[in-house]
């Protein structure tokens, strides 16, 4: 999602400080050295592979999609076309979880439908940075005049789809509409999950998403003040010819796969690579997933944000990741020895 992709939880709680590396490495592996590669099931990593591929212009990668959408056999595809590299800049692995989140709302207000999913007006192009929060929310300049896209029952709700930048909204009628990132205010992000931890409210091993949607909805005036605290405010479009079925749209601008797709830096990670993933922590996952999202927050040769698909299950998985790990990239064979010949000589 073109969100600055953000996990919730890795706003809630600010990283802890690491060293800048000198130097980042490239290291080919085999595909023995990747724990669990085995017992994968690689066709679904090469169906979301498929997704994006057609994008990729490289002539190499151009070529491993036209084989790839012969429906070869998927794991003996990777192996054959590909060498697992693992590329580090001296800072530990971090892997944490984004998702779709579905709202309830109406395409006009009234009973619990009263508050506003905006577009960008216009002078928020151009003034950067704008109008707080606060002063969007609790000011008649979005007033009258047609900005809404919809009204929705539950402001903190409101307030982590701006943080995840998509989602879904059901209507009363059962039908969804699709929102996705249309701009912000300019201003930066200010963790409230931080905030509480600074008023004595919890310990920082306290604070996740979810507790901070629960305060707020038992304390529905400070709430609002609290998530005022965040200067920043994004606005939405309506996305429209998506299917329901599908995940939402990537920074690749085609929909992620809930469970094969991550979010990466693209300064280190090619948009549309095959990435080996080995987390650690609770519930470890070995998977082949396709780096097919960006975000803000998402920095460093080894830190991927994993996407979980949409709705609150999703919503709640995805706030307890915060888990250690390695991964490793699948590279085209040349492509990944000439990265290390070059890097190690």
């Amino acid at each position: 999602m073109i969100r600055g992709i953000i996990a919730a939880l890795f706003l809630v709680l600010p990283l802890p400080m690491v060293a800048v590396a000198e130097e980042t490495t490239y290291t080919v592996l085999s595909f023995d050295e990747l724990n669990g590669w085995e017992r994968d099931n690689h066709q679904q990593a090469l169906d979301a592979f498929l997704v994006t591929c057609p994008d990729m212009k490289d002539p190499d990668w151009q070529s491993l999609c036209a084989l790839a959408q012969q429906k070869p056999n998927a794991k003996g595809f990777f192996e054959l076309f590909f060498r697992p590299i693992l590329i580090s800049e001296g800072k530990p692995a971090l892997f944490t979880g984004y998702f779709e989140p579905e709202l309830h709302g109406a395409l006009r207000p009234g009973g619990p439908y009263k508050y506003p999913i905006y577009r960008e007006p216009p002078e928020a192009k151009i003034s950067n940075p704008w109008l707080t929060r606060r002063e969007i929310e609790t000011g008649t300049i979005m007033h009258g005049r047609g900005l809404e896209i919809a009204w929705v029952d539950d402001p903190v709700e409101l307030f982590f789809l701006q943080i995840q930048g998509s989602g879904r909204i059901k209507l009363p009628n059962g039908k969804m509409i699709r929102v996705g990132y249309g701009g912000s205010n300019g201003h930066n992000y200010r963790s409230i999950g931080a905030e509480l931890v600074r008023r004595g409210v919890y310990s920082v091993h306290q604070v996740s998403a979810q507790v901070i949607k629960n305060w707020v909805r038992r304390n529905p005036v400070d709430g609002l003040e609290l998530l005022r605290h965040n200067p920043s405010y994004v606005f939405f479009r309506k996305l429209s010819g998506h299917s329901d079925d599908l995940g939402p749209l990537g920074a690749m601008n085609r929909p992620v796969t809930d469970g094969r797709s991550i979010a990466v830096d693209p300064s280190f990670v090619r948009l549309g690579s095959p990435v080996w993933i080995e987390k650690g922590g609770g519930g470890p996952i070995r998977r082949l997933m396709i780096a097919q999202d960006t975000g803000s927050a998402i920095k460093g040769a080894q830190r991927a944000d994993i996407f979980f698909g949409t709705g609150d299950k999703a919503g709640r998985a995805a706030g307890r990741l915060r888990d250690p790990g390695r991964m490793v990239v699948l590279m085209p064979i040349q492509r990944a020895f000439a990265m290390a010949t070059e890097t190690l000589q």
